[in-house]
């Protein structure tokens, strides 16, 4: 196995340059997810990794080898999408070698990589069925043991659980991250769902409109974004922001009625505006004489969420334990510790330290 690294990677379309002078690391073994929301262009990035998209400028090394320009096959990688794309008329077993049988490997030794990655992915029994008689997580098993018998250097996974429904979700992220544990390989995931990301990832590299907003671990982006935009994409639900002004080495918030935010991070000089992020765990209510109002709760068993509405027009939500001792149309005040907030510049909305 072996790790990636592109430099000042470009991707145009004609004059539309979608991918921005990418310089990125993938250390030998890590599991890498690209986060971003719809358009940010992971997927393109995955692509060009793979070769299926030319890469306009820069350079792609897998290990040592320059790969920029070399055909998919030569790469040394082994692509799982979003869609199955299984043989019909093929069992489980036919799927899975098929890859090796066009490339000419004996019998029995795509027999032999085919029972070990039957096992890895407790595919043992299924071997002789055909994919109409699978679920969806079993098909997508089948789709990842393909790629498995092929011992590539590199996996990579474009949105794979993007058609199961939500608890084979869940079973399959489990399976992957047991995957990548037990084959020790390096993988590179491309999702839109920073669930996923955050808990399958070792390095999120987060995207928006072909830049690198942020790199790092799943916890270094969640306690310490460098942005507004990582840090309302991390966590879930999302930070809150509210808008503040610099007032003699505080930030005053007017949703909370004027309340000064004091802070010992280095603000900008007085009158300049400011957004204040609270994480919804941070967050405090209570019945009040308030224009804050509780709008909406819901309630998932062991936490709610409640979605509240300040007199300057924010929507605030708040993680709270309390099974609804507060109705909703209530008013309230909202509280947080100092401490906990986050404070960023509203004009470039990069964090302020």
């Amino acid at each position: 196995m072996t790790g990636v690294t592109l430099s000042k990677a470009v991707k145009k379309y004609g004059d539309v340059q979608v991918i921005h002078n990418i310089d990125l690391e993938i250390e030998d073994g890590e599991f890498c997810v690209f986060v971003g929301p719809s358009g940010c262009g992971k997927s393109t990035l995955l692509r060009m990794i793979a070769g299926l998209e030319e890469t306009t400028d820069g350079q792609i090394n897998i290990g040592t080898r320059d790969v920029t320009h070399m055909d998919p096959s030569e790469r040394g990688v082994a692509m799982v999408f979003q869609t199955y794309a299984l043989y019909p008329h093929m069992t489980v077993e036919e799927n899975m070698g098929f890859g090796l049988k066009m490339n000419g490997h004996p019998k029995e030794e795509i027999k032999e990589k085919v029972a070990e990655a039957s096992r890895i992915l407790k595919l043992d029994q299924y071997l002789k069925r055909k994919p109409k008689a699978m679920s969806g997580g079993q098909r997508q098993r089948v789709a990842i043991g393909r790629a498995i018998v092929r011992g590539p250097e590199v996996f990579l996974f474009d949105e794979p659980l993007s058609n199961l429904d939500a608890e084979l979700r869940v079973d399959m992220r489990v399976e992957i991250a047991r995957l990548h544990k037990e084959i020790g390989a390096t993988m590179i995931y491309v999702t839109h769902d920073q669930v996923e990301a955050m808990t399958l990832a070792d390095k999120i590299v987060v995207l928006r409109a072909g830049h690198i907003e942020q790199v790092g671990s799943p916890m270094d982006l969640y306690k310490d974004p460098d942005n507004k935009f990582v840090a309302g994409f991390i966590g879930s639900p999302a930070m809150n922001f509210l808008e503040g002004t610099v007032e003699n080495g505080a930030v005053t918030v007017p949703a909370l009625g004027g309340r000064a935010v004091s802070t010992s991070v280095s603000l900008p000089a007085n009158g300049s505006k400011v957004l204040v992020g609270v994480r919804p765990q941070h967050l405090q209510v209570a019945e009040a004489d308030s224009p804050i109002r509780l709008e909406l709760r819901e309630r998932l068993g062991g936490v709610s969420y409640d979605y509240l509405t300040t007199p300057t027009g924010e929507k605030v939500i708040v993680e709270t334990r309390d099974d609804g001792a507060i109705a909703e149309g209530s008013a309230v005040s909202l509280d947080f510790n100092d401490a906990d907030a986050y404070f960023f510049d509203a004009a470039s909305e990069q964090r302020l330290r």
